[in-house]
């Protein structure tokens, strides 16, 4: 991972607050409170306002408008999507375990049954379905036994 500085327009900020700022990941070419409020939001979920107080946005309503403006940004966005499926894969595979574990200890049956049968059906092996066939209109049946 590499960093590098950037200038940025003055905001009325310490000079400090402006270097913060302007750190960026090489990488993703986000800044540090970018990178902070995308990976609150992605582990905690919770409001925005409360994502950028943590990433160091302003407090209040300003901090709260900073960083939804940050959220929009494409590259901000690419980032957020890619941490979420990053963390969803890691559910995933906790999830695959819960399952198979479901299967064989559940003290009911029926839960048995259901994980083992979502464990098949995701496996591709899954019963074909069953589908009731209606037909519409009338239908004449002519017999002639004579």
């Amino acid at each position: 991972m590499f960093i590098y500085r950037t200038k940025l327009p003055p905001t009325g900020e310490s000079k400090g607050e402006e270097m913060a700022n302007a750190i960026k990941n090489a990488e993703t070419g986000l800044t540090e409170k970018q990178t902070a409020l995308v990976e609150h939001l992605v582990a905690n979920g919770g409001t925005i306002k409360r994502a950028a107080e943590v990433a160091g946005y302003k407090e209040g309503e300003s901090g709260r408008v900073s960083a939804s403006k940050a959220l929009a940004l494409p590259k901000v966005q690419a980032y957020m999507m890619q941490r979420v499926r990053d963390e969803l894969g890691v559910k995933a595979t906790l999830a695959v375990h819960q399952v198979a574990k479901l299967s064989m200890t559940a003290k009911s049956e029926y839960v048995q049954l259901e994980a083992s049968k979502d464990i098949l059906d995701r496996a591709g092996l899954k019963a074909p379905d069953k589908h009731m066939h209606l037909v519409a209109g009338d239908i004449k049946v002519n017999i002639d036994l004579g």
